[in-house]
């Protein structure tokens, strides 16, 4: 089966500049050649701590970023310039409240982005309660987003995120700042997608989750690939992912 997603020798660099009137120019890798794939139907892992690089590789995965260098395709496209190809058939979701119209109610918050993606009205209108009833927030789906818990303008985020029934689903922190119910919610809102043959690609430092959705993830470190596999492949002889993962990440000098 050919892979959805496939990166080769991934980089992202950033140009800083210090000193007096900032004139010392320093090169700041971000990413720093990374490789792996994704096939579809998956539920895969990007994991590590802040700053690990995690961010930056969606934003490049989602056509938002320009890598510096090596392989990043989705959907068999270049993420930079092949776009146009790919945006139709994806869609991202961002960790906390952002990302949808807080004046605007459920329904209308997704009406206004299914118009975005050009669906007909009808479909439009089938396609908005199926995800609604997903998410559920059909009993609140006349309400300003303004009156929601955080937990419900999340679910109303993979609601938008869902409206163009994308090939694959990009989630960055998707549980950040929720309640356990909440988080739990959401995780069972991605295995229902899992069962559907969604493919979703998510980023968490949170390890119990991904150990519990993920089929495989990679964990970074400082730019780079520690470790890729299932979670019993980077458990190995370990007793949690969480001291694997520890293990892993004290062994990566700067």
């Amino acid at each position: 089966m050919e892979a959805i997603i496939q990166v080769e020798n991934l980089r992202r660099d950033y140009i800083t500049h210090r000193g007096f009137l900032h004139r010392n120019k320093e090169v700041v890798s971000a990413v720093r050649d990374i490789s792996f794939y994704v096939q579809p139907g998956e539920v895969f892992g990007l994991l590590g701590q802040n700053g690990a690089g995690k961010t930056t590789t969606i934003k490049m995965l989602t056509t938002l970023l320009a890598p510096t260098g090596g392989t990043c395709k989705v959907l068999g496209f270049n993420t930079f310039g092949e776009e146009k190809y790919i945006r139709p058939r994806i869609n991202f979701i961002f960790g906390g409240e952002m990302g949808v119209y807080r004046r605007l109610s459920a329904r209308d918050n997704l009406r206004y982005f299914a118009n975005l993606y050009g669906l007909k009205p009808r479909e439009r209108e089938q396609r908005i309660q199926d995800i609604l009833e997903l998410v559920e927030l059909r009993d609140a789906a006349d309400r300003l987003a303004e009156t929601y818990s955080k937990g419900m303008v999340q679910r109303l985020q993979i609601a938008r995120g869902l409206i163009n029934n994308p090939d694959i689903l990009f989630m960055d922190e998707p549980t950040v700042g929720l309640d356990p119910l909440g988080a739990h919610m959401l995780r069972d809102i991605i295995r229902t997608l899992h069962r559907e043959g969604k493919t979703v690609l998510l980023t968490t430092h949170y390890l119990p989750e991904a150990e519990e959705l993920c089929n495989r993830m990679v964990i970074l470190n400082q730019g780079r690939i520690v470790a890729q596999g299932t979670p019993a492949d980077i458990k190995g002889e370990a007793a949690t992912l969480e001291e694997a993962y520890i293990s892993l990440v004290q062994e990566v000098k700067p």
